[in-house]
C-alpha cells in the first residue's frame, strides 16, 4: 500500500550525533512494517548515520534532502 506522505515525524532539529538516530531507531521499532517517517535534522552527521542504519537493518531511505542547512528524510520500515 502506498503512502502520499509519511505517517510518522521524528523531529531531531538542534540535537547532535548519537540523539537522532537513537530517536530515529526507537520510532521505528514502534512502527508497523512498510509504514513511513519523516525525519528533521540539522546535524550533517545525520547523512551518513540514517543511510548506514537502513543499509544495516534493511530499511529503505526513500529520500534525503538538504535545505539551508536543514535536512529531511523519508524512511519505509522494511516489510
Amino acid at each position: 500500500m502506498e503512502e502520499s506522505s509519511p505517517l510518522h515525524l521524528v523531529d531531531t532539529r538542534g540535537l547532535v550525533c548519537p540523539e537522532p538516530l537513537i530517536l530515529l531507531r526507537n520510532k521505528v521499532r514502534s512502527m508497523r512494517e512498510g509504514e513511513t517517517v519523516r525525519v528533521l535534522a540539522t546535524d550533517p552527521t545525520t547523512e551518513r548515520d540514517f543511510s548506514n542504519f537502513c543499509r544495516f537493518m534493511g530499511h529503505t531511505l526513500e529520500s534525503s534532502h538538504i535545505e539551508a542547512g536543514e535536512y529531511s528524510y523519508i524512511i519505509r520500515k522494511k516489510p
